[in-house]
């Protein structure tokens, strides 16, 4: 029995043609896969760096002097006034108002004092001094009484001086109430004809467009030679400047 076994296998060997036997194909190798780095991310590309608007802050203080024609005076300039109007300049400037706005507002002046008049209120409009409203005397067709009741900063006007029957230095164009209401006349005596303002009839005050001794607005006046009605002996006139002090 083993011997025909061992006949089997050379016959089955020799079967094959005599031909060496095949190699099996060779198992190919694996090579070991590299290892990639995760893609890098793009640097982006930098972009113009925006700024946001600054808030728009409050107008620039503008003025404008111009002559007057007569009919813009018809309460408050007549044939007999110290001054001719054509001697009076009208000044359209920026104000600073109660509410935090600037406003546009008219005073009439005399042409000599103009460049003056527009320096101080320019310094007043840069520090935010409020003013209440700012129109010609003619509004209230030229009733002191009732231009001053109504708060109103104005200058010339053609009259009297308070008790007296001497020409107002507004009759020439060189003086300005300042928010009487705040800063009312005030006799020896203390009272004051304007009810709204009797509780601004003691210096110092505080309040909204106010007018202390000494303070800024004083100083702004004084920069070009103006005097303060604050400063009189007896009377006050707290809303009263003027180019001689009276």
């Amino acid at each position: 029995m083993k011997r025909t076994a061992a006949a089997f296998v050379v016959f089955a060997s020799v079967s094959c043609g005599g031909q060496a036997p095949v190699a099996a194909p060779a198992r190919p190798e694996v090579q070991p896969q590299a290892q990639t780095q995760p893609p890098v991310p793009a640097t982006p590309t930098p972009t113009a760096k925006t700024t946001a608007p600054k808030p728009a802050g409050p107008p620039k203080f503008t003025a404008k002097v111009t002559k007057i024609s007569r009919s813009r005076l018809p309460y408050s300039w007549k044939p007999g006034c110290p001054v001719s109007y054509q001697d009076l300049r009208l000044i359209t400037m920026t104000y600073w108002g109660f509410d935090d706005k600037a406003h546009t507002g008219e005073l009439v002046v005399r042409k000599t004092v103009a460049d003056d008049i527009v320096k101080v209120f320019g310094k007043l409009y840069a520090m935010r001094y409020p003013i209440k409203q700012m129109r010609l005397v003619d509004v209230y067709k030229g009733d002191d009484y009732d231009s001053i009741d109504a708060d109103n900063t104005s200058a010339f006007n053609c009259r009297a001086a308070t008790g007296s029957s001497n020409w107002s230095n507004h009759a020439y164009g060189e003086a300005i109430d300042l928010n009487p209401r705040e800063n009312p006349y005030v006799t020896a005596s203390g009272s004051t004809a304007h009810q709204n303002a009797k509780k601004f009839a003691k210096r110092p005050a505080k309040g909204e467009g106010v007018i202390n001794p000494g303070d800024r607005v004083v100083r702004a006046f004084a920069s070009v030679g103006w005097g303060w009605g604050g400063s009189w002996s007896g009377t006050k006139d707290f809303q009263h400047f003027s180019r001689n002090g009276r």
